[in-house]
């Protein structure tokens, strides 16, 4: 628990007893605008929010924000111990970081985040491998389409208010984040797949010109711009027959596999579907790198180093023997 003296807008303030479990209100309503946001953020009641800030301001002496109809803004004091509440936030996560970056010990837990894809298709088997060799790593996988901040914190409840997002990263991603470490562990391909056998539908290779024209496609939703799956198939399925639109990869793997159109699925997938064909040739543009990567702190940490060096090692393998 941290003990602090603030000095706020100029105005000496000596405050026995400010501790960072009541700062962590304050830094999550200046951060969601609202009550009802900060008790999101911090897993509890707003009333419980509420309480606790009336409670600081009390101790203080000073309103912290103005009630408005559009949320609440902070005050002059506000801004002032919000700027300050930040600054321990961050230093308080780099002081863990370097902390646990010191870590010699095989054992605790590992955040791993990565892609649902990844997850389903890459991981799982290095994953089990290296649970066997490091029993005492306990690894947590965190599937998300997006790479999280390595070096981030976020309020949790009551007792366990903050924890870092995740310690490893595997992605699937043309540009990677400069503050992060890691490794290239191989390129994926993708193709264009059918149904195996479906009347109607190519069975051979194929060119992409005549595929887009004459067959009908399962494509990705309207909306999606953040994978280049989503550009490119944007651009070139202007004009073709778009049956089905899905979100991710195994979905439109599922929808594939009704024979009710083609799409683009990555090759590291043919292994789970051997009911679809390959139709086309590897489309360069649609070649990305898979990452493993770490925070800098954290990469003398003997369990991430661990998992870097023996999953990394195993994809690498597994992607070197893809077409």
């Amino acid at each position: 628990m941290y003990k602090c003296r603030w000095i706020l807008h100029k105005r000496k303030f000596i405050v026995p007893a400010l501790d960072w479990d009541d700062l962590r209100y304050v830094l999550a309503i200046g951060t969601a605008g609202s009550l009802a946001g900060a008790a999101r953020v911090l897993s509890v009641n707003h009333t419980t929010v509420l309480r606790r800030l009336d409670a600081l301001e009390a101790q203080l002496g000073s309103r912290l924000f103005d009630r408005q109809r559009s949320g609440y803004q902070p005050t002059e004091a506000g801004l002032a111990l919000l700027e300050q509440v930040r600054h321990m936030a961050t230093r308080a996560d780099e002081i863990e970081r370097q902390v646990l970056g010191r870590d010699r010990e095989l054992t605790g837990p590992l955040r791993v985040t990565t892609a649902f894809v990844l997850m389903d298709h890459l991981l799982p088997q290095p994953l089990a491998d290296f649970s066997r060799a490091y029993p005492g790593i306990e690894v947590e996988v965190i599937e998300n389409a997006f790479l999280v901040d390595l070096s981030s914190r976020h309020a949790a409840p009551e007792k366990n208010w903050s924890r870092r997002e995740a310690d490893v990263a595997l992605r699937l991603s043309e540009n990677v984040a400069e503050h992060l470490v890691g490794r290239k562990l191989g390129m994926t391909q993708c193709r264009v797949y059918a149904l195996r056998n479906a009347p109607g539908l190519p069975q051979n290779v194929t060119p992409l010109e005549e595929l887009m024209r004459e067959t009908p496609w399962v494509a990705f939703e309207h909306e999606g711009s953040a994978r280049v799956y989503d550009h490119w198939l944007r651009e070139h399925l202007v004009q073709s027959n778009v049956r089905v639109r899905v979100d991710i990869f195994n979905a439109k793997a599922a929808m594939l596999r009704t024979g009710i159109g083609v799409g683009v699925l990555p090759t590291f997938m043919e292994d789970k579907h051997p009911e679809l064909v390959a139709v086309s040739e590897p489309i360069p543009e649609l070649a990305l790198p898979v990452w493993i990567l770490t925070h800098p702190d954290l990469r003398q940490t003997a369990r991430v180093r661990a998992f870097i060096q023996f999953v990394g090692d195993a994809i690498t393998k597994k992607l070197a023997h893809m077409r």
